[in-house]
């Protein structure tokens, strides 16, 4: 996963969308510069989705699922074509199948036991959630013990506080409802949503080559 997150350091994620919807909110997203998308199962309709966006999104588009509980939920999503899977815990039975499958994982952790867990079955980039509960430094705290530990914030992050986690050692960041206007959303207004997803995107971005290079 820590190459798809170097390459992609925002990730959309997509809940309770409609299936109308869902095409020209994810194209918005996609012309507004990005590329990895997460399509939450926690809804009824969502693994159609992931297949139907993999057959309409642009070939460099990466789709993953999220909201993976179990087993029997990652297979389903990996045979209409989801290209990694996210999950906001750590459920050994996951973590096995995707280590003996080669599967991309994301798993969710909160608590030491959790990344001593995920690091076990050689899961080290690693989902920290719901991050907007805990202190923004969380994850140098997890980093002591587990210096090869890398942390995805999600849960609480918006475009306006983005940029602080990564600032405080972060490597990425998922961003859900919060990504977009709710009226834009409501409204249909897709070049809005382009105009202002891009605009953050880029400063975002702007300001990580910037620390990049200090």
């Amino acid at each position: 996963m820590k190459d798809i997150i170097d390459k992609n350091p925002v990730i959309a994620i997509i809940r309770n969308i409609s299936d109308s919807d869902i095409l020209p909110y994810m194209m918005s997203l996609y012309h507004a510069g990005l590329r990895c998308f997460e399509i939450s199962i926690s809804h009824g309709n969502a693994i159609e989705q992931i297949h139907n966006m993999k057959q309409a999104m642009p070939e460099d588009t990466l789709i993953g699922a999220g909201t993976v509980l179990d087993v029997q939920a990652a297979e389903k999503v990996l045979a209409v074509g989801a290209d990694f899977i996210l999950s906001p815990s750590t459920n050994a039975a996951v973590l096995e199948y995707c280590k003996e499958n080669m599967v991309r994982l994301l798993p969710g952790v909160m608590t030491p036991t959790d990344v001593s867990v995920c690091q076990e079955y050689g899961f080290s980039t690693l989902k920290l959630f719901p991050a907007g509960e805990l202190p923004m430094n969380y994850n140098k705290s997890l980093k002591g013990p587990f210096p090869g530990t890398s942390y995805v914030a999600v849960g609480g992050v918006t475009p306006q506080n983005a940029i602080d986690y990564f600032s405080h050692g972060y490597c990425g960041v998922g961003i859900g409802s919060a990504l977009v206007n709710k009226k834009d959303l409501k409204e249909k207004n897709w070049d809005k949503i382009t105009e202002d997803v891009k605009q953050f995107y880029q400063k975002l971005c702007g300001q990580l080559k910037e620390e990049k290079v200090s």
